[in-house]
């Protein structure tokens, strides 16, 4: 199978998901942004499995409440449930769907040895946004920084976000793979060390 098409009635039910509640950054448009990802490595390096990580992709982050910590299994769990219900048939592997998904509560936290090569790429293709043009990586900030406003307090917020973007400079790899680490690391860099800097 080298990719899955979503019916209609699917694609309704998982956008009106990532409308609720209303989000600055973890809507379909950063969605629609990471399938341009997904696209570049469909046409680059490849999917083992191109329909699982399509998936990946589409649900990531179809269920989230800044400051939750279970945003990710809530995800997870809500296209297990749209995969059984619209896609049975299909030979699609929603363990491996799911487990995609719920990888993304580590982001930071993984070396490239603790993942195979889609779920690396895959990953990659989330934190791409981190070597994005400079407005579009302000814009990227902004919307973090807006989600979490009344979630937790605004010197609390700046601080735990300082630190995680200081701990990205810190690791030798910010990227998974080596296709985005050799095509993004540079500017991923720029963009963290200006960030940092300005949240002193």
């Amino acid at each position: 199978m080298q990719d899955v098409l979503i019916p209609d009635e699917q694609l309704a039910a998982l956008q009106a998901a990532y409308a609720t509640p209303p989000r600055a950054y973890h809507n379909f448009t950063h969605v629609e942004h990471v399938l341009r990802h997904y696209e570049d490595v469909a046409n680059g390096p490849g999917w083992n499995q191109p329909a699982e990580v399509r998936l990946a992709v589409l649900y990531h982050d179809a269920i989230y409440e800044a400051g939750r910590k279970d945003n990710e299994a809530r995800s997870a769990g809500l296209a297990s449930e749209h995969i059984a219900r619209w896609l049975q048939g299909q030979g699609i592997d929603a363990a491996r769907v799911a487990e995609l998904i719920n990888l993304t509560a580590r982001h930071g936290a993984l070396a490239p040895e603790d993942v195979d090569r889609d779920a690396a790429l895959f990953l990659d293709c989330d934190m791409a946004i981190l070597a994005a043009d400079e407005a579009t990586f302000a814009a990227y900030d902004r919307g973090i920084t807006t989600e979490y406003r009344g979630q937790v307090p605004a010197w609390l917020f700046k601080l735990n976000r300082r630190r995680f973007l200081k701990a990205l400079l810190a690791k030798p790899r910010i990227f998974l793979s080596d296709w985005f680490h050799e095509r993004l690391d540079a500017q991923a860099r720029i963009n963290l060390r200006r960030a940092v800097t300005e949240k002193r």
